[in-house]
């Protein structure tokens, strides 16, 4: 996993400095007609970094997971995203996943195989939790790019 961390804080390194470059008003309009803004879709990624943080801990603390599905949609309405600086959604979201990467590179390896479930969807591990989390977020970081 300290691999993984690495490939994590490496892609925060390479990316936080050309995500600041976008202006304020680019990073508040719809990606496309009908779309999520740049603003939403780190607002999205800072939701993901906060709900994986909180099941790969407790995945480590209790041997499994049983965790609540997520209603993306509803979330970055409540937490109001738009209305955020892209300054500092930037500096929330490159520390929230610098961090990660240190939590993924010492997740102990006694752990990996411990189930998880999020809402509805069928059991995985979170070995697959840790590694669907990396490439969820370059998915979405090629949006706002």
């Amino acid at each position: 996993m300290k691999a993984l961390g690495a490939e994590l804080a490496s892609l925060v390194d390479s990316i936080e400095a050309s995500l600041l470059k976008v202006s304020e008003q680019d990073s508040a309009a719809p990606i496309r007609p009908g779309g999520w803004s740049r603003k939403q879709v780190i607002g999205h990624l800072i939701d993901s970094a906060s709900n994986n943080h909180q099941r790969f801990v407790r995945a480590v603390l209790q041997g499994s997971l049983e965790f609540p599905g997520y209603d993306q949609e509803g979330s970055i309405r409540a937490q109001a995203v738009q209305e955020m600086s892209w300054p500092g959604l930037i500096a929330l979201w490159a520390s929230y996943n610098r961090y990660l990467a240190h939590i993924i590179a010492y997740l102990p390896e006694n752990a990996l195989e411990a189930e998880c479930r999020i809402g509805s969807s069928g059991p995985v591990t979170l070995r697959f939790l840790a590694d669907d989390y990396l490439i969820h977020l370059v998915h979405h970081l090629q949006q706002v790019r």
